[in-house]
């Protein structure tokens, strides 16, 4: 009993700076949400018309209000670069400290189209709790959860590490801007002991959620040809190859066109401690796995069974088509034979595949003996490695658990994620003797990417309070 009501003073003190902190913040949040900026690949004029410039010296009024102690913030907007927010924070026993670096990154996909009605990217709203617009859940939130976290700490007379926050403004376009800044700040950033990175997901918002592993990705622009320009169909059907029907043939190459099983040019084997994982954390899920997306109609899933599903979207590659053109619009598209199809190409990999043999299979595949010699012209390739976590030491899980039971009244998990976050893999070479952190709430419906993208503002807190207790938790041990 005496336990308990310890642990009911600690999760309330926390809790309560936590949500004053916030609430507080939540109005210059939601102006941030409002500014319609996108990551560069998606914004062509991304450094000429200031939108993600603007929404980045947003952020850096938003952190100064916060007021951190001993703090130095800093912006960066290198000639040519997306701009990169980086906040140094002295530690609590000043050079005896270790180094903990929280990641998160300011910049945002596009706004999509479908959200419901009374609902838009650019037009934050707060609807039973949840927080509805563009980037708020992926990853926006996490600069004013990394903040607060340390605020807290401070404001309840705790000890914490030397700190490091490196937010970046270019993940959603691969993250290729940020090893220029890194680099630049290599000797400020020093040796870093643990790592906290609030851009993943939860399974639900019922505990904390530790995410160990995360897909790699290759991808590129495609385009079949097979005319100089187009033609009328009714002349040309027939003796002239439909570029939609070569490009058929070529993505069953890449998976089954019956089962979507990708070939296994592109597959691992999984670690057997990781197939032992996926046996648990499927468990938990349950049928949540399958039922947080919006399927429409009858429609069915791959498979409706969790274990299965699971180790799809976490150790499997899958290929999405994420885009299209030279097809005209439905209504006023003509009886043409069209002269070329392009389709924007995402295999997403499994954490331990190595990205460029992955580009190698991949033009290979696209590009060996093509049906009837059509011209193929593969455009943007890219790829980014995917992440394996090493184990944790005891006191770091055991202070995670600890901070899920105090704040959410549940043991944490240990989850593998499906996306991608490229960041990681680089910081893990970067620093192979720190720990990771890697959590975030993109839950059931928080849809990211699509639309009507939603923070759950009740668990949000309770994660800002997990990490501020963690982080003090694992201030004596860090040190040096």
């Amino acid at each position: 009993m005496q336990q308990d009501q310890m642990q009911t003073n600690k999760r309330l003190q926390f809790q309560e700076i936590v949500d004053k902190h916030f609430d507080d913040s939540l109005p210059l949040f939601m102006d941030i949400l409002r500014v319609p900026s996108q990551s560069r690949e998606f914004d062509p004029e991304y450094l000429t018309n200031g939108l993600l410039l603007q929404t980045a010296k947003l952020f850096q009024v938003l952190v100064e209000n916060l007021k951190l102690k001993n703090a130095k913030i800093e912006l960066f907007t290198d000639e040519g670069l997306s701009p990169f927010l980086f906040v140094e924070v002295e530690g609590s026993d000043g050079g005896a400290d270790g180094t903990v670096l929280f990641y998160g990154h300011m910049d945002k996909q596009p706004p999509f189209t479908g959200w419901r009605e009374g609902l838009s990217a650019y037009d934050p709203k707060i609807i039973n709790d949840k927080l509805y617009a563009r980037g708020g859940a992926d990853d926006s939130y996490s600069v004013l959860g990394s903040v607060i976290a340390i605020r807290t700490i401070q404001d309840l007379g705790l000890k914490h590490p030397r700190v490091v926050m490196i937010f970046e403004a270019d993940e959603e376009s691969g993250s290729d801007h940020i090893e220029h800044y890194l680099n630049k700040l290599k000797d400020r950033i020093g040796n870093v002991d643990l790592i906290v990175c609030l851009d993943s997901g939860c399974g639900n918002y019922d505990q904390f959620w530790s995410t160990t592993t995360l897909r790699g990705l290759v991808g590129a622009n495609v385009t079949v040809q097979v005319l100089n320009e187009g033609v009328h169909s009714g002349d040309a059907s027939g003796v002239v190859p439909s570029s939609f029907r070569i490009f058929r043939q070529l993505l069953n190459r890449i998976d089954d066109p019956k089962t979507g099983e990708v070939v296994d040019d592109f597959q691992v084997t999984i670690p057997g401690e990781r197939y032992i994982q996926a046996q648990k954390t499927a468990a938990i899920f349950s049928e949540g796995l399958i039922n947080k997306f919006p399927l429409h109609g009858n429609t069915q899933p791959v498979s409706l069974d969790t274990f299965k599903t699971y180790i799809n979207k976490v150790w499997k590659a899958q290929l999405a088509i994420v885009g299209a053109d030279g097809l005209p619009n439905a209504q006023t598209a003509g009886n043409v034979l069209r002269p070329e199809t392009t389709l924007k190409l995402s295999v997403r990999l499994p954490p331990t595949k190595d990205p460029k043999e992955a580009e190698e299979s991949f033009v290979r595949i696209l590009t060996t003996n093509v049906p009837y010699g059509a011209t193929i012209k593969i455009e943007g390739l890219n790829s980014g490695a995917g992440f394996n976590a090493l184990d944790n030491k005891p006191y770091l899980d055991q202070l995670i658990n600890d901070a899920s039971n105090i704040f959410y009244g549940k043991e944490s998990v240990t989850f593998g994620e499906g996306g991608s976050i490229p960041l990681m893999n680089t910081l893990q070479q970067q620093f192979p003797k720190a720990q990771f952190i890697i959590t975030g709430v993109l839950g059931p419906n928080s849809n990211e990417h699509g639309p009507n993208e939603c923070l759950d503002l009740p668990y949000t807190k309770k994660l800002i309070s997990c990490i501020a207790y963690i982080v003090s938790g694992a201030q004596e041990h860090l040190k040096k």
